[in-house]
């Protein structure tokens, strides 16, 4: 039962991880549901681990956009920077800029909020919830009518790239708020299009997902049965493979339709957390 509760996991996280609903939120509404036969300390090592799956897969679908090396027209430089593609390294230049915040706070800020536990988790995943689906249906509302000034990773400025990290904090102090969903929402109101929003969100989605991933292991002192390994393992693989067709999925939706359905989802679910699960 372990194994078909792990693969459900992995499905769930590849298909949450790669839309503004939470994959946090569904994990932990599922494991309310369909509880792991692991210990706790384990649990909170595979709700962040299970990520790598869903991330691999991302690194291959994105290859092309952001391999920085290979032969080029527009190199960085001479010598060995000649291999380097000018385009690339800058867009990596940006993903670290959005990455700063979190970065600091995970290593100098993050014992300071200890005001989520698990009494009150599920009320701040709820409001969360209902709270970033109303921003999305209202920010959608308000840009419906208006033309992007940013349509490429290429065109976001080094200052739209911090302004989208920082709004990764909010994701990153309470759950149920959503990475993408955070980062979107304020690509959106910095006229960025929505695929191009997107797409910079998957790509930042790399090393803080990796980085997070790395902590969370490294920060694990418990001790680690065979069972709950092949449990890890099973929920990556899932994850993998789900996410190899919703990445795509969500790339092709957003081109032709907004995000007020995501938003419209997360107020009904919320609900649901707030009235049920609280």
């Amino acid at each position: 039962m372990n194994i078909i509760k792990a693969i459900l996991f992995g499905v769930i996280e590849g298909i949450t991880e790669w839309m503004p609903v939470s994959s946090t939120a569904h994990m932990k509404i599922l494991n309310v549901f369909f509880p792991l036969d692991v210990s706790p300390e384990f649990y909170e090592v595979f709700e962040v681990v299970i990520q790598l799956g869903a991330i691999i897969a991302l690194l291959l679908v994105f290859w092309n956009k952001i391999w920085p090396f290979g032969k080029t027209r527009n190199p960085l430089g001479k010598g060995i920077l000649s291999s380097v593609r000018k385009d690339k390294f800058i867009l990596w230049l940006k993903i670290i800029v959005a990455c700063l915040p979190v970065i600091v706070f995970e290593l100098v800020l993050d014992d300071l909020f200890t005001f989520i536990n698990a009494d009150n988790e599920m009320t701040f995943i709820g409001l969360a919830l209902v709270l970033i689906g109303i921003v999305f249906i209202v920010v959608e509302y308000r840009i419906k009518d208006k033309e992007p000034t940013v349509d490429s990773t290429r065109s976001i400025t080094y200052m739209q790239a911090l302004i989208i990290g920082l709004a990764q904090l909010i994701a990153a102090i309470f759950p149920g708020v959503s990475r993408s969903g955070a980062t979107i929402i304020a690509s959106l109101l910095l006229g960025i299009s929505r695929p191009t929003a997107t797409e910079f969100t998957f790509e930042v989605a790399i090393p803080v997902m990796f980085g997070a991933s790395l902590m969370e292991i490294l920060k694990f002192s418990g001790t680690v049965s065979f069972y709950e390994i092949v449990t890890l393992l099973v929920g990556c693989v899932s994850a993998f493979a789900v996410s190899l067709f919703m990445i795509r999925f969500v790339l092709n939706y957003i081109k032709k339709n907004s995000f007020t359905i995501f938003g419209i989802y997360r107020v009904l679910l919320g609900l649901i957390v707030l009235i049920f699960l609280r």
